[in-house]
């Protein structure tokens, strides 16, 4: 009896080590398995790579009355907020006037383009041609053309379609577009650039500058000039010249106005007009704007051919008579004779706008790009000046004979050179007398061509809004694992988890109740002693 109470407890010792083997494995594969569960989680959340969905390109073609040029844009293919964050990576200056001086042989049009279209696609990735799509804009020259002769204009625009159908981009479509949305899509443009809509914060992110006023963009085109401005709330919208312009998520007011026949080319046309109309000779006329000692002939054709001259043609007009026009270099003079092409009485023509005055006060920093920025350019004025100083530069370039110019501008084109004379005295009647600029308001206009490489025209603009209508990409997430590895290696360590944890409340129930068992067998054998 004494030997087997001392063999006892060695024996249940053994017994007791060896049936806690299971509970010691089943708990370390527990552990492992949470351990590899929350591991392979931590990993497959943040160590994905996010893939951006790269780039898409967008073609521009402004089709302007004296010009055109190629615009090649891209953007993330993401976007933000809906409205792609768009650069000009090319620009593409195309040979020839403007597509408005096809109309009598549409079928050369094509011909024009291919030089340009040919670099185009060297700077667009091949496999993207495809998607890139491409949009033809026609400003004024095109407006007035479809005046004069629809069917012309529509041949032309016939004919460009024709030819970007057979070329590897995505065309959508070549239209003429209205003056207030040229005036509209050059505000965006000089805003955009500028900075007024977006900015990248701490964090790289693109927010909205806090506090920042948007710019007013004035815009000397060929055929028609353009004004355009933010305006508050209390502004009257009873008219169609107030538009809502929605971009990045935020929605502003915008006063914008277009004013045909008031471009620099189709203004000089009808210059030339009254001066003829004034002259007591109708085939040699003096031009107190042309340089001293310069003289040039011109056919009547060149100088009625359009329908902003139609007003002004002589009874007797034959399109190949030629008039000698001989220049004087008067500054005074020039200024008083180019007043008299905002003279409200001028404005009666059919065809030629009016500035009739209904405009809402000017206020706040303005850009003036295009002809104006030539025209200050040529008179050796950037970014902003005084009134004063515009006009003193103004009357020493015109005080200047024909013989001298060539050493004042840096490039010199004669059809150019004989007219900023003209141009300069025009910009001041524009703005003063037409967009009531004053000699306070003069130096918050600010005259640039680009800004960062970034040619300022309505294209871009164009490019913006269009980017709102393109659907945007999502970004493409690389993870550690795929998914479905990812899901079966979750599967499996949860199952074995779950499995030890199952075994291990089994074990200790079981074992909890044969604890309760012996000890009441113990009880009741000391009990019965």
């Amino acid at each position: 009896m004494f030997s087997v109470l001392t063999r006892q407890p060695c024996e249940q010792a053994g017994l007791k080590a060896l049936s806690r083997t299971p509970v010691i494995v089943a708990l370390v594969v527990l552990l492992l398995s949470v351990v590899v569960l929350v591991t392979v989680t931590l990993i497959q959340t943040h160590h994905k790579e996010v893939l951006l969905p790269g780039l898409k390109y967008g073609i521009v073609l402004d089709a302007g009355s004296s010009r055109t040029t190629v615009y090649v844009y891209q953007w993330p293919a993401e976007k933000e907020n809906n409205t792609g964050v768009v650069t000009q990576t090319y620009k593409c200056s195309v040979k020839g006037s403007g597509i408005s001086s096809y109309g009598s042989n549409p079928q050369e049009v094509p011909k024009a383009f291919e030089d340009c279209m040919q670099k185009v696609k060297e700077q667009i990735p091949a496999h993207l041609h495809r998607s890139t799509c491409v949009y033809l804009g026609a400003t004024a020259g095109m407006r007035l053309l479809r005046l004069q002769n629809e069917t012309a204009a529509n041949e032309v625009l016939a004919s460009i379609r024709n030819y970007f159908q057979s070329q590897p981009f995505d065309f959508r479509g070549a239209q003429i577009i209205s003056g207030q949305e040229e005036g509209i899509y050059g505000w965006i443009t000089a805003n955009y650039l500028m900075g007024n809509f977006l900015e990248k914060d701490l964090w790289h992110m693109w927010v909205r500058p806090n506090g920042v006023e948007t710019t007013g963009a004035l815009d000397l085109g060929g055929a028609s000039t353009q004004i355009s401005f933010a305006v508050g709330e209390a502004v009257e919208r009873n008219t169609s010249d107030i538009v809502r312009v929605s971009l990045y998520g935020y929605v502003y007011a915008l006063y914008t106005r277009s004013f045909q026949c008031y471009g620099r080319n189709e203004a000089e046309k009808r210059f030339l007009a009254m001066l003829l109309q004034n002259s007591t000779t109708k085939t040699n006329v003096i031009n107190p704007c042309y340089p001293r000692d310069y003289s040039t002939s011109l056919s009547g054709g060149r100088i009625f051919d359009s329908p902003c001259t139609e007003d002004l043609k002589p009874g007797s007009y034959d399109p190949n008579d030629t008039i000698a026009f001989e220049g004087t270099g008067d500054p005074l003079l020039c200024r008083v004779k180019v007043a008299s092409l905002f003279a409200f009485k001028a404005c009666h023509g059919r065809e030629v706008s009016c500035f009739d005055g209904i405009q809402p006060g000017v206020k706040g920093s303005f850009v003036a790009f295009a002809g104006f920025f030539y025209t200050a350019s040529a008179l050796n004025l950037t970014g902003s000046f005084s009134l004063n100083t515009f006009n003193s530069s103004t009357w020493d370039f015109c005080s200047q004979s024909w013989g001298q110019l060539p050493q004042l501008l840096p490039r010199f084109d004669e059809v150019y050179a004989r007219s900023y004379c003209f141009s300069a005295h025009y910009i001041y009647h524009l703005l003063v007398s037409g967009y009531q600029f004053t000699e306070d308001t003069w130096p918050q206009i600010h005259f640039k061509k680009e800004v960062e490489n970034s040619s300022i025209a309505w294209s871009l603009g164009y490019m913006l809004s269009l980017t709102n209508q393109i659907p945007a990409e999502m970004p493409l997430v690389r993870l550690p694992l795929k998914p479905p590895t990812f899901m079966s290696t979750m599967a499996f360590f949860t199952g074995v988890a779950l499995l030890s944890l199952t075994f291990l409340v089994v074990y200790l129930y079981m074992s909890s109740r044969k604890q309760r068992r012996s000890q009441h067998v113990l009880d009741h054998t000391v009990d019965s002693e």
